[in-house]
């Protein structure tokens, strides 16, 4: 097991109503990542997930391709130092 990861990520495109958040979250299970994700007044969809290099990578890929009825547009990625530990994977409202 490698060294804790993680990553800020902004999505942007059609993300809100469409089973996102569902999405990232039944992905970052299968990952075994843990953190959260969020729904933003603009539109956007916000996340902190924490994991492995390797799974953080995978996750990004599926946030590019989205859940079925998403468009995404824009995925920006902040690459961090965990400064809190998450238990599980959780919507956060």
């Amino acid at each position: 097991m490698g060294m804790k990861k993680e990553i800020e990520v902004r999505i942007t495109g059609r993300v809100q109503l469409v089973m996102f958040r569902d999405f990232v979250q039944r992905k970052s299970r299968t990952l075994f990542i843990s953190g959260f994700v969020h729904n933003e007044d603009d539109g956007s969809v916000y996340i902190v997930a924490q994991g492995t290099e390797e799974n953080l990578k995978k996750l990004i890929e599926h946030l590019h391709k989205g859940s079925f009825l998403s468009r995404v547009d824009g995925v920006s990625v902040v690459w961090r130092e965990p400064t809190e530990a998450f238990s599980g994977f959780t919507i956060a409202y």
